[in-house]
């Protein structure tokens, strides 16, 4: 995908950090470099160099860019559950996909294992500032509800299915699990009604 026209910086930054996005997801984190995300888009190293400084600098762009783009559309699903016309489930799905499909946990333990120890700031930045946008009657308590499904997610993205097999259980099991977690903690913090007692 070659970029002919000129763009501004932000839109640049944010073509090359799609492009990182789609590198990571079908390649992995060890294949998400300054020269390949330049490959990709058409430009030069030195162009990223001066957006990014570095391919650590990169990796912490892009993980701050999943976790925007992510956190956003869990956002969503949340609003949505509490409506009444999305469900607990598909938060889980988000938030599990994102740490698996989405490749957000192959990056997170890429860079800790390449000793960026700060790596996982700008996911629990975002996520922070989710939370906080979320619980309307700031009481916290979806905070440790939070803690638990990204912590479930990070670790069925890194070793699920192998536990998962050597358990036998079903590959989905941790999901299971999660979404009546969250819809037990949605009910206790009074975010969603109840279910009706006969």
């Amino acid at each position: 995908m070659s970029i002919r026209k000129r763009l501004s910086q932000e839109e640049s930054r944010t073509v090359a950090l799609e492009a990182a996005r789609s590198i990571l997801i079908e390649l992995g984190p060890q294949a998400v470099t300054l020269k390949a995300v330049a490959a990709r888009i058409g430009r030069t190293h030195a162009n990223l160099l001066h957006h990014f400084g570095s391919a650590a600098g990169l990796q912490k762009a892009l993980a701050r860019h999943l976790a925007e783009t992510i956190c956003a559309t869990i956002e969503d699903a949340v609003i949505a559950s509490r409506s009444g016309s999305g469900s607990a489930r598909e938060v889980v799905d988000l938030t599990f996909d994102a740490f698996d499909k989405e490749g957000g946990g192959a990056l997170a333990s890429w860079m800790l294992a390449s000793g960026n120890d700060d790596a996982l700031d700008p996911i629990i930045d975002v996520i922070h500032d989710l939370v906080d946008d979320l619980d309307e009657n700031g009481s916290g308590q979806m905070r440790e509800t939070t803690h638990t499904l990204v912590l479930m997610a990070l670790g069925d993205a890194l070793m699920g299915g192998p536990l998962a097999a050597s358990l036998e259980l079903p590959r989905n099991a941790a999901r299971g699990m999660a979404e009546a977690m969250l819809a037990e903690a949605a009910v206790k913090a009074g975010l969603v009604p109840g279910p009706q007692s006969p």
